[in-house]
């Protein structure tokens, strides 16, 4: 019964709506008819007037050619200036890698030390690339007992030991008492003790350590200083050469004064001999019979005798 009802209402339905849409064209089927407005004016009519619109005549454009200026012809590069540019490339290429350098640095340092890793370039092997791990923990002493002592487990460092050859302290410049009756001023070497005696006003003298002539060049007497010099030139004599030559020794016929020189810093002449006063490049020889003839001196010694003397002070070799 339902069914029935339901298709009924639904045919109802269909002839309502045929009806209502016969009626809507019936009543559009012929157009309105157009009603104009009487003011032309209006702005939609204008618009609809396609007419173009009047523009001013356009002046012919004048067409102005500017002339370039006339440019210069280049000039060659010297060769001076392509050695500055050259220069200059270099110099900023340089400052570039300095620069990457230091940022590459300051990124590495940033890394902490458990997770670095060496760069891996194409010249390391594979077997000698290494990755960086913690580092070996120190070792821990042992903690000693309280009634043990402690022990110093590292030896002591050796004492250095003394360069050179050792100098006897005796043959240092120093004061001494003196009574040989010579007067205050006067010179006196002893050739046997290896000392020089310089006598001053109070009974004393200044004592200074020696070396004098080897075995057949001993020689004693008196003479004056007659001449002062600071780092004395040196001609050694023709026997001395002659005599060294016969040994294997080598000596030059002059020698300008200096460190290197054998008379030393300072030399005192004696009189018109060929012996003198004079320091030595080698104070190990102080207090020995090595010379030939000549009475030998610390530089330093002789540099303050050489203060103390006068030209014409007296000299007595004993």
């Amino acid at each position: 019964m339902k069914k029935y009802v339901a298709i009924i209402a639904s045919l109802i339905v269909l002839i309502v709506g045929s009806l209502s849409f016969s009626h809507a064209g019936s009543r559009y089927s012929s157009q309105p008819p157009m009603v104009l407005s009487p003011n032309l004016t209006a702005p939609w009519v204008l618009q609809l007037e396609k007419r173009p619109r009047a523009h001013a005549p356009r002046q012919a454009r004048r067409t102005v050619i500017l002339s370039k200026p006339a440019q210069k012809p280049r000039r060659k590069a010297t060769r001076i200036q392509t050695r500055k540019a050259k220069i200059r490339k270099l110099r900023r290429s340089s400052h570039r890698a300095r620069i990457a350098s230091t940022t590459r640095r300051a990124s590495l340092s940033q890394v902490s030390r458990k997770h670095r890793v060496r760069p891996i370039t194409k010249r390391t092997p594979r077997s000698k690339q290494r990755v960086f791990l913690k580092r070996r923990p120190l070792l821990k002493a042992r903690p000693l007992l309280k009634s043990r002592k402690i022990v110093h487990l590292r030896k002591k460092p050796p004492s250095p030991k003394p360069r050179g050859k050792k100098y006897n302290s005796e043959l240092l410049p120093q004061v001494v008492s003196y009574s040989g009756g010579h007067k205050a001023g006067t010179l006196i070497v002893n050739t046997q003790t290896r000392f020089l005696y310089l006598v001053m006003r109070d009974g004393s003298a200044r004592r200074y350590g020696i070396g004098v002539g080897k075995p057949g060049f001993e020689w004693s007497g008196k003479h004056k200083v007659s001449r002062k010099a600071e780092w004395p030139t040196w001609t050694p004599p023709k026997e001395m050469i002659k005599r060294e030559a016969a040994k294997g020794h080598y000596i030059p016929d002059f020698m300008k004064g200096g460190p290197k020189n054998p008379l030393g810093a300072r030399a005192l002449y004696l009189g018109s001999t060929l012996y003198r006063i004079h320091g030595t490049n080698q104070p190990w020889s102080i207090g020995k019979a090595v010379s030939s003839g000549c009475i030998r001196m610390r530089n330093e010694d002789v540099m303050d005798l050489y203060e103390r003397v006068k030209v014409g002070t007296q000299v007595v070799v004993i």
